[in-house]
């Protein structure tokens, strides 16, 4: 559980009922990222709020009615997801660094200069980035704003982007440690476990 000092409140208003929840905000921006985690272990008390700082708690009738449930986890990640989050400027800040450093890697990793066929160093794709005035959102998932980021910065510095379809047939001995990376680095659009342990994609 996350201490009540490094808490933020996160806020959800509907049908006249307003909810709220201390939870931690590295935690918001996993669930934010679409990550799975454990809801409960990071918030800072397992309680439902009418109002976090008077430590109102809010009636099982109210729960019911909006959400459908009395479900601390179920409402959690709903009013994480639909709701509005407290951050301090230092929160909000260190989030902003972690995405902006999250998007110049995904686009040094997954673009290239299509003259040189070489990746841009992050250094061209910040100042690029700075230049071209792009608003980066901290909480937002880092692919859903590539796209836009990719935009605003191809008139400044050549990009391109290549989408390249291939298999992989990964030994069993290295299988189970190379799956994990595989999903990190690539979309699966078939994976098959063969009958001798070998991971083909």
């Amino acid at each position: 559980m996350v201490s009540l000092e490094d808490a933020v409140i996160a806020r959800y208003d509907k049908k006249g009922n307003h909810f709220e929840i201390l939870v931690d905000p590295k935690a918001v921006e996993q669930v934010m990222e679409g990550k799975e985690i454990n809801i409960v272990e990071n918030l800072a008390i397992d309680l439902i709020f009418k109002d976090a700082k008077k430590g109102e708690k809010a009636s099982e009738e109210a729960l019911k009615e909006v959400f459908g449930t009395t479900d601390v986890a179920e409402i959690a990640l709903k009013i994480i997801k639909e709701g509005e989050i407290q951050l301090t400027v230092k929160q909000r800040r260190e989030m902003l660094e972690r995405k902006q450093k999250a998007i110049v890697d995904w686009i040094a990793r997954s673009a290239m200069d299509p003259r040189t066929k070489l990746p841009h160093p992050r250094d061209r794709i910040e100042r690029a980035m700075k230049e071209a005035g792009v608003h980066i959102d901290a909480v937002k998932p880092v692919e859903e704003q590539v796209k836009k980021v990719i935009e605003a910065i191809r008139p400044i510095i050549p990009i391109s982007m290549e989408n390249v379809k291939i298999e992989v047939r990964i030994p069993a001995q290295y299988a189970g440690r190379a799956y994990g990376e595989v999903i990190k680095m690539a979309k699966m659009l078939k994976e098959e476990w063969l009958s001798n342990g070998d991971f083909m994609c």
